[in-house]
């Protein structure tokens, strides 16, 4: 494990690529992993890109990309995309999207499933988007799977946020109701070539004029048409300049600060629900309240009051924040 991690620090695509099968199906060795790549984190700009379905995320990602290896920079891509009903995978590979960047050596792509998860990211992308972190990469975009009105988790994994939309009837309503707004850095009017488009920058203009996000950023909306490489330019420049401004204002190293903070709580989360599973499984009365529920026979809120008054469960509970403690 040693090897493949530092074949990877050193920019071995194959062996990013094998490390973050490991992390993503949350394989023993991915503790270990992890704990070896931490200190060469933090470095890359992360830009997560979302908005609601069929506004061209996919496209405008590519032409991002294609800025930013023009500026001699390497790019990780994460493409999150929803899962196999069958196989429980990605529906979309990796050689489907963004062929034109794929023989790139400078350019790494991952599709990852969300298996389940309702926030647009799955549970495993901060540890994906760190992997790619480690291996090098300069710019790491994240595309979230679009299901528009959970898409909150991305605010809390990535530096700049870009929302994009379409000149569709009621996309800036919906908008509003999805909370979009609230976690845009920059908004993307794609496919502006379309009717309607105009109307759109006018309601987003309106609407952050009526509730300004910060003072010291104001949010830019920026025209595009990804499929003709119109406004691209212009986009990725407001990305460069956000990011500019999170350093200048001290802000980056705060929301670095807060991601590290929400890393461990989830650890922590991930690591007492896994070990409690592993109690009630193994434990004959704990078991029976499981059987009960799933039979009907309990609810589920009557169960969990007694199971998380079973005396082995609090002696656990008690040893484990001792140990936390050190004592």
């Amino acid at each position: 494990m040693t090897e493949l991690v530092e074949k990877m620090l050193s920019g071995d695509k194959q062996a990013l690529a094998r490390l973050i099968t490991l992390v993503e199906r949350e394989s023993p060795e991915a503790p270990e992993i992890l704990r070896a790549v931490y200190p060469h984190t933090g470095k890359a700009l992360c830009v997560g890109v979302t908005g609601p379905p069929g506004g061209g995320k996919s496209t405008l990602v590519g032409r991002l990309t294609g800025i930013a290896r023009e500026k001699g920079l390497k790019v990780g891509v994460l493409a999150v995309d929803p899962t196999s009903p069958f196989s429980g995978g990605a529906v979309l590979g990796d050689r489907i999207r963004m062929q034109q960047h794929f023989l790139d050596e400078g350019v790494f792509i991952r599709s990852m499933a969300t298996r389940g998860s309702h926030g647009g990211l799955p549970r495993t992308a901060p540890s994906v988007i760190k992997l790619m972190d480690a291996s090098g990469k300069d710019v790491i975009l994240v595309e979230t799977v679009g299901v528009g009105q959970t898409e909150i988790d991305v605010m809390e994994t990535v530096d700049t946020v870009v929302v994009v939309l379409v000149p569709e009837a009621g996309d800036t309503i919906q908008t509003m109701k999805a909370g979009l707004m609230e976690i845009a850095d920059v908004f993307a009017v794609n496919k502006a070539d379309r009717p309607g488009a105009d109307l759109v920058v006018a309601d987003l203009m309106a609407m952050l004029h009526q509730k300004p996000k910060n003072e010291w950023w104001e949010v830019p909306i920026v025209a595009t048409q990804a499929t003709n490489d119109v406004g691209t330019r212009e986009l990725y420049q407001h990305i460069e300049k956000h990011y500019e401004a999170l350093k200048c204002s001290g802000r980056l190293s705060l929301k670095r600060q807060k991601q590290r903070r929400a890393d461990l709580l989830h650890t922590i989360e991930d690591r007492i629900t896994s070990q409690v599973l592993r109690l009630v499984e193994s434990d004959g009365q704990l078991n029976a309240y499981l059987e009960k529920v799933e039979k009907g026979d309990l609810d589920p809120y009557s169960a969990a009051e007694e199971i998380l008054s079973h005396g082995e469960l609090v002696s656990w509970v008690e040893h484990w924040l001792r140990r936390v403690k050190g004592e």
